[in-house]
């Protein structure tokens, strides 16, 4: 019986540890500061001179990954220009970092032609080298983090998004728990 209740242990440990560890880094990663940006070259911003971390202090801040061949992504930007609309008074930046997928959405006028047509006004930083990527340790196309005042990344959600969705309101409504702060 005693063989049985240790063998039960040891697989609950195997089974429950990784959850317990994600989490536990999940909550370390909300926590940290956002990243400064890795380029200040004035050809890799779109929409704004290069911005710095420093330049978001004071403001709550949407940095999201997207890549113009991704339907995910464009399919997004409705949603994603509501909550510019919504929250664009109080102190509220979306900052969009382009990081292509296929060698041709690595062209500044084909990144450019693309902004136009998705109707993206915002800055928007060109990242063809997985740079910001690597440092954010992003994975997917979308991705959405809120930044609050402070510079920290308090939110994180992946995946198209759309007005209206569940998640969508989720999120929304850390969003506002974080401008109204």
């Amino acid at each position: 019986m005693r063989a049985i209740k240790i063998a039960f242990l040891f697989s609950a440990f195997f089974i429950f540890a990784p959850v317990l560890i994600t989490h536990a880094g999940a909550q370390a990663f909300y926590q940290r500061q956002l990243p400064e940006f890795t380029s200040s070259s004035r050809q890799d911003w779109i929409n704004s001179a290069p911005l710095k971390r420093e330049d978001l202090k004071g403001g709550v801040t949407l940095v999201y990954f997207w890549t113009f061949d991704c339907w995910n992504s464009y399919r997004s930007f409705p949603w994603l220009r509501g909550l510019e609309k919504r929250f664009g008074g109080n102190g509220f930046q979306a900052i969009g970092v382009h990081t292509p997928e296929f060698e041709h959405e690595k062209s500044r006028r084909n990144l450019e032609e693309k902004m136009r047509e998705f109707k993206v006004s915002h800055p928007v930083m060109m990242d063809n080298n997985f740079y910001y990527w690597r440092k954010m340790n992003n994975r997917y196309w979308p991705t959405f983090y809120i930044v609050d005042r402070d510079g920290k990344i308090v939110h994180k959600m992946i995946g198209e998004t759309h007005i209206g969705q569940e998640r969508a309101k989720e999120f929304e409504k850390v969003l506002e728990r974080v401008v109204k702060q």
